[in-house]
């Protein structure tokens, strides 16, 4: 993901002047997406909310990460207005006809969490707990992503009621969070994309699906087969995910 590199809250007195565009959802026409969900025989995730990626475009990462460690007043000001948006939003699409709301904030750097544990409990935690009753109170599943290692909050996750979701893997052990948390939750896919999938064999991207299936598979629905891949991943590789996914079941 990329950095905003002129955020519009750089400076805190514009914070004094922006508004949430609710403007965005008011009238939004509904029926679009019904019809279109009507029209598939798929799952269909609809739209949520990025609170942590939100407040990084608005105020810029360097200087959100010290709002945070300082505890500014304004950043709190900051994330309840972002709040407000976000769950007017899931609103809006809980009132649709899709089966999962999503929420994406890519919270870990390659071996952790970008801030601690206790600070994340503390000020985004209840924002996700707040969407998870919004859309479960509709009947809709939450599917939640998050890039890199994360295994920190999964329990915090499993805790607010998140259903589903998509992260790193292969940034953590595989075959721990399997012994926590399988049966708790659906892993939402992820074969290794920043080495097997980029650089290995197909024997290689075959043994890390096994190793996925034999880690977290749960008759209750342990794994979603998914594959996300970046630029100069071979065809033969992907393929080889999907084929070995339909070989183990």
């Amino acid at each position: 993901m990329g950095e905003v590199k002129n955020p519009p809250l750089a400076d805190w007195a514009a914070l004094d002047h922006w508004q949430p565009p609710f403007e965005m959802l008011d009238g939004a026409d509904l029926s679009q997406v019904n019809a279109s969900y009507a029209a598939s025989d798929k799952f269909v995730n609809g739209g949520g909310a990025n609170p942590w990626e939100r407040m990084q475009f608005l105020r810029g990462t360097e200087n959100l990460m010290m709002d945070l460690a300082w505890g500014v007043p304004e950043v709190y000001r900051l994330r309840d207005m972002v709040h407000e948006f976000n769950l007017r939003n899931i609103e809006m699409w809980a009132a649709t006809d899709v089966d999962a709301i999503g929420l994406a904030d890519d919270w870990g750097a390659q071996r952790g969490l970008l801030i601690s544990p206790r600070l994340w409990r503390e000020f985004f935690k209840p924002l996700y707990a707040d969407y998870c009753r919004l859309a479960h109170a509709a009947g809709k599943f939450v599917f939640f992503h998050s890039d890199g290692h994360i295994m920190e909050i999964y329990p915090d996750l499993i805790e607010i009621g998140v259903n589903a979701i998509n992260s790193q893997l292969f940034c953590m052990d595989i075959e721990e969070l399997g012994r926590r948390y399988r049966g708790q939750i659906t892993f939402w896919g992820e074969i290794d994309r920043q080495n097997v999938l980029a650089f290995g064999t197909v024997d290689d991207v075959r043994a890390a699906v096994r190793r996925v299936h034999a880690a977290l598979g749960d008759p209750a629905g342990g794994v979603i087969a998914q594959c996300e891949w970046g630029i100069g991943v071979s065809a033969d590789n992907v393929a080889a995910v999907f084929e070995t996914w339909d070989e183990v079941g």
